[in-house]
């Protein structure tokens, strides 16, 4: 069905370029493209340009000194980068192998550190709790001066709640180990203050922040251990080798300073509009749920991830897109999977109601009718489709 409305609500995913971004960058497309590593006037004055794009997003993400800052391909990168750079060079400077990482990590923690095991390093999988947070007195149970690394993201891209990074990593500190993030869902959206919370690593992505595709950052603070993923050419100081993306790091830049500008104002605007979903959906359908705790502390404001309870996620998500709306059934880089969401089942979600979860993540060009088009349109397609299930008849009887 074709239909001239539409609603994108799918943010955690990808987000537009932002038009002050392209303008940022145009002209480093077009006038200065020169390579950064050469000696030359074109490259000088490339590299005057990434380094004042490195200045200043070190600054916004509260960076010690600009050095601090790698610029990469993309989130996964800097997650790959963290993960297997600190903890081989940190064993190799004489601590253990071992590795936390936390059950409900985006799949560029959870694969490198599948990896580490296939080497030898012994990781453990910490477990959130139902509200879907990871207590620090939890990972104090699992650390041990072995403990080389630990990895836990900031802001988790499918329930959205706020982890406490800062005592996580006095924790980590206290045995010894080192303490990285996963901030990709985060900057900008919620204060981060790398430097202030203690962190020694962290990951971001500009795509996430109406910045452009295939450039991220990796913030490693002085004197972390480190082994380069990509080497080869020494660039990035020679913590990522490969000429770098200048037009898409003045963007990434610019894409952070526009997010930070905006901050304060969006987060209320878009709490109130998450808000308004969550009682939008919960409000007119009977059996479902949300997952993961919604306390203003503990959960970012754009989004909202909800069971509709005997439903299919994926059946609920093309029916949506037939209507002009675009939701997600979980992360993205798993939207080609019919496994239950990872996260869903590590908070203690069962596996036939993980499947009917829909996230819904807002974002700075979100507008309150478009929400409004999600809460009109999905009740009664919920209520078609259990129609249809037996399953649904079988578990809820006349409830609905």
């Amino acid at each position: 069905m074709e239909t001239e409305r539409s609603a994108f609500l799918d943010y955690s995913a990808t987000t537009p370029v932002d038009q002050r971004v392209i303008d940022a960058m145009m002209p480093h497309w077009t006038e200065g493209w020169g390579n950064p590593n050469s000696l030359y006037r074109q490259g000088r004055d490339a590299f005057r340009v990434l380094e004042a794009a490195r200045e200043s997003f070190a600054a916004g993400i509260g960076a010690a000194n600009p050095t601090e800052v790698i610029f990469t391909g993309c989130g996964t990168e800097s997650d790959d980068s963290a993960v297997l750079g600190i903890a081989h060079a940190g064993m190799a400077k004489g601590k253990g192998r071992h590795v936390v990482v936390s059950a409900i990590e985006h799949k560029g923690i959870l694969e490198p550190a599948k990896l580490l095991s296939k080497q030898g390093f012994d990781v453990t999988y910490l477990k959130p709790r139902e509200d879907g947070l990871v207590y620090p007195e939890d990972l104090r149970a699992v650390v041990s001066d072995e403990t080389v690394l630990v990895s836990i993201m900031h802001v988790n891209n499918e329930i959205g709640t706020i982890a406490p990074i800062a005592e996580l990593a006095a924790v980590t500190h206290e045995v010894g180990g080192y303490f990285h993030t996963d901030a990709v869902q985060s900057i900008g959206k919620v204060p981060f203050d790398a430097a202030a919370v203690g962190i020694d690593a962290a990951s971001f992505s500009a795509h996430k922040i109406y910045g452009p595709k295939g450039v991220g950052a990796l913030y490693l603070k002085r004197g972390t251990p480190f082994e380069p993923l990509l080497i080869g050419g020494g660039q990035e100081s020679k913590k990522r080798s490969g000429t770098q993306n200048v037009a898409g790091i003045v963007g990434f830049a610019k894409a952070l300073e526009l997010m930070l500008e905006d901050l304060p104002a969006e987060t209320v605007r878009l709490t109130a509009l998450r808000d308004r979903v969550v009682a939008g959906i919960t409000g007119s359908m009977p059996n479902t749920m949300v997952n993961g705790t919604m306390d203003a502390a503990s959960h970012t404001s754009n989004i909202a991830n909800i069971v509709i309870k005997g439903v299919e996620g994926e059946s609920m998500l093309l029916q949506l897109d037939n209507r002009g709306i675009a939701v997600s059934t979980g992360s993205a880089c798993s939207s080609g999977s019919l496994e239950p969401s990872h996260v869903l089942l590590a908070i203690g979600c069962p596996a036939e109601l993980a499947h009917g979860s829909l996230r819904i993540s807002l974002g700075r060009f979100t507008t309150a009718e478009e929400v409004e088009y999600l809460i009109e349109v999905l009740p009664p397609i919920v209520e078609r489709l259990r129609a249809m299930s037996p399953v649904y008849a079988k578990m809820f009887g006349d409830e609905s």
